[in-house]
């Protein structure tokens, strides 16, 4: 079989070979921006995921067989423009209702229809919700993306001691009686989080 680094190399001069990276990697990938986005945004960051892997393969770094933690950064990366977006686009809808502006009743439905979406996919815990975006990304590429501290790294385009930094920062967060025996526990030698952890997250 062959690895995802000589499929890409394939797909320079074969364009249509990229398709086995699609077909390798989109359900692991489409389910990660699903958990995070819903399915219906998750499946447009999943298409965009790729189209940019395609337009920028002549950028991967061939010394990894795996394309997995690229293809997360691309989607962590977009992620983050969609919520963006969309955060720039509500607050201009709450500031024309601030301002008593018109506001049509298909409008305000389709706002509403938008904050439901966003609560209803905010699957986190309140603690894991309210950590940064970088120690967010962090945390969901480890306990949904079952990437390694290299593989995160790789990812986010950032050492992997900064990978682990931020791993011990959150579990100081989400665990702040460590040591006493509660759940949710990261193993920081082997890097690991135990079952019941990668659960909840």
């Amino acid at each position: 079989m062959s690895t995802d680094s000589e499929i890409i190399q394939r797909s320079l001069g074969q364009p249509r070979a990229f398709a086995e990276l699609f077909d390798r990697h989109a359900r692991t990938v489409g389910g990660y921006t699903a958990r995070r986005l819903g399915p219906d945004a998750g499946e447009d960051i999943l298409s965009e995921t790729f189209l940019v892997a395609f337009a920028r393969r002549k950028s991967f770094d061939t010394a990894w067989d795996s394309a997995l933690p690229w293809l997360y950064g691309i989607a962590s990366r977009l992620i983050k423009k969609h919520r963006a977006r969309e955060a720039k686009h509500l607050r201009s809808s709450a500031a024309s209702a601030a301002r008593e502006e018109h506001i049509s009743h298909g409008d305000l439905d389709a706002t509403v229809a938008r904050l439901d979406a966003e609560i209803s996919t905010r699957e986190l815990a309140p603690m894991i919700a309210s950590l940064s975006a970088k120690d967010r990304d962090t945390l969901l590429l480890y306990a949904w993306g079952d990437l390694t501290y290299e593989e995160i790294a790789v990812a986010l385009g950032v050492p992997v001691g900064t990978v682990r930094s931020r791993m011990n920062r959150i579990r100081t967060r989400l665990n702040p009686a460590r040591g006493s025996g509660r759940e949710h526990v990261v193993n920081e030698k082997k890097g690991e989080v135990d079952g019941r952890f990668r659960a909840s997250a």
